[in-house]
């Protein structure tokens, strides 16, 4: 009887090619523009994610220096021994806060009585200076033989320093109207003169009286006025680095000078580094 042979069954659908095999029985490697592209597609995706972990670094670094914090060098000697020049400092910018409605939900604080702050010179914005606060808004203040008075009271400022005995009358023994004052800013001699009262300086709302530590060499209120409120950056946190005064009053006057000068810095940098003061708080 004649047998019949069915075909087998068709499947429909796609399907892996099988792997080749190779004479070892092993799977072949895959062809080399198949390894190329392969590679090429890893490099990448490892290309694009580290642009984009850079990118975000950069993002959270240009936040951080705009609305957080901010780096400083000290220029002067105003505010010795607290803060020498050389000196690098760290500025927390939100402490104090602003105007705005965040002011109520943040916990930010009140400038207090001997707070250092860094600030715009409202003589010129342009440039920060760092001071401590001596005088509050309402305060009346005198100075008699280079001691603060606050309405009448003594106040103890043991950061103070001094380096010459009292002579000067305007400097020692202020706020004073009747003496001529050298380098000093002349709407401020005419606002100052409106504002004492018994011997007293009166502070407006919203300004603040500041003060240099280094007492007898510092260009402060005393000589060109308050800081206004909206001045006020914000108050240092740590001397992040600092390094010694090595090169006091030397300005190379080429290019050669300051890259000369550029080179020793970074060359002895072990040795010129104050590690005594390098990530010491600011109080």
């Amino acid at each position: 009887m004649p047998v019949s042979i069915e075909p087998p069954p068709v499947v429909v659908g796609t399907a892996e090619p099988a792997p080749s095999i190779s004479a070892h029985g092993a799977p072949a490697a895959a062809p080399p523009d198949v390894q190329r592209r392969t590679v090429t597609a890893s490099f990448t995706t490892d290309l694009i994610g580290s642009i984009q972990s850079l990118m975000g670094t950069i993002v959270i670094a240009i936040f951080v220096i705009t609305f957080i914090v901010q780096a400083f060098q000290i220029p002067s000697e105003s505010m010795e021994k607290t803060l020498l020049v050389g000196d690098y400092l760290l500025v927390n910018k939100l402490c104090y806060g602003g105007s705005g409605f965040g002011d109520t939900l943040m916990p930010y604080q009140k400038i207090q009585r001997k707070d250092i702050i860094v600030f715009h010179y409202p003589v010129d914005p342009t440039q920060h200076f760092v001071k401590r606060v001596i005088g509050l808004p309402g305060d009346r203040l005198k100075m008699v033989n280079k001691k603060v008075y606050i309405d009448g009271k003594l106040i103890d400022e043991p950061y103070v320093r001094f380096i010459e005995p009292p002579n000067n009358l305007f400097r020692d023994d202020f706020p004073r109207v009747d003496v001529p004052v050298f380098n000093m800013e002349g709407k401020w001699w005419l606002q100052m003169r409106k504002l004492v009262e018994d011997g007293e300086l009166i502070i407006p709302q919203g300004n603040y009286f500041v003060m240099g530590d280094n007492r007898d060499d510092s260009q402060d209120s005393r000589y060109w006025g308050f800081v206004p409120q909206e001045n006020i950056i914000g108050r240092p946190l740590v001397i992040y680095w600092s390094i010694e005064e090595w090169d006091k009053g030397y300005q190379p006057a080429s290019i050669n000078g300051r890259l000369e000068h550029l080179f020793y810095s970074m060359t002895h940098f072990f040795q010129l580094t104050r590690w005594h003061r390098t990530l010491r708080l600011v109080h």
